[in-house]
């Protein structure tokens, strides 16, 4: 439609998650009318991220060396295990100042209709770590919806004969929400996670 790198560039970007044909024709014009050094800058930064990031040899989180920051802190819990689906998740985890434990990142969750199943995740790299770190407790802090469910279910299967410590995180109302306008499985969620009052 376009001339050859014009229509290349749209391809590609079309080919990023959430970026559909009509954002990639703006993206890419918009990309055609900034400065060249801006651009380059865009280019270079693309460039130097996927020469000198990579994911951490022992939880999968982003990492510029073989250990992320998380791993290496001596501060941190090392027998508790918090298992999330992707590196950004922990970014979420941690702006709550609520976890001092470890991280497992899975790099996805079971979504059969994808064709990822538990193969595809890093379930086993998560079962070789139990032993060796002395891992009493794992918290299962995958998205609640149907793929993070089916993967919280399937690990928790496999850990509890272990005799660890199994947990899920709440799920329930937000904090501010109405009741009028929550999902009935958001509330029964919120009915079944209550606690008493102290």
């Amino acid at each position: 439609m376009y001339a050859g790198p014009v229509q290349e560039l749209i391809d590609e970007l079309g080919r990023l998650p959430g970026v559909g044909p009509k954002s990639a024709q703006r993206i890419a014009f918009h990309l055609l009318k900034l400065p060249s050094i801006d651009a380059l800058r865009l280019a270079n930064a693309i460039v130097v991220v996927k020469e000198r990031v990579s994911f951490c040899q022992t939880c999968f989180n982003i990492s510029e060396g073989e250990a992320c920051g998380i791993c290496t802190d001596t501060r941190r819990e090392s027998s508790i295990v918090c298992v999330v689906e992707e590196p950004r998740d922990i970014v979420a985890v941690e702006k709550t100042g609520e976890f001092r434990g470890r991280y497992h990142v899975l790099q996805g969750a079971i979504s059969p209709i994808e064709g990822i199943g538990p193969d595809q995740l890093k379930v086993k790299e998560l079962l070789a770590r139990l032993e060796p770190e002395g891992i009493t407790e794992v918290i299962l802090c995958t998205n609640p919806n149907i793929e993070g469910e089916a993967t919280a279910m399937y690990i928790s299967r496999l850990l509890k004969p272990l005799g660890l410590t199994v947990t899920r995180i709440a799920s329930g109302l937000p904090v501010g929400g109405d009741l009028e306008y929550a999902d009935e499985l958001t509330l029964g969620r919120a009915l079944e996670g209550r606690r008493e009052i102290l």
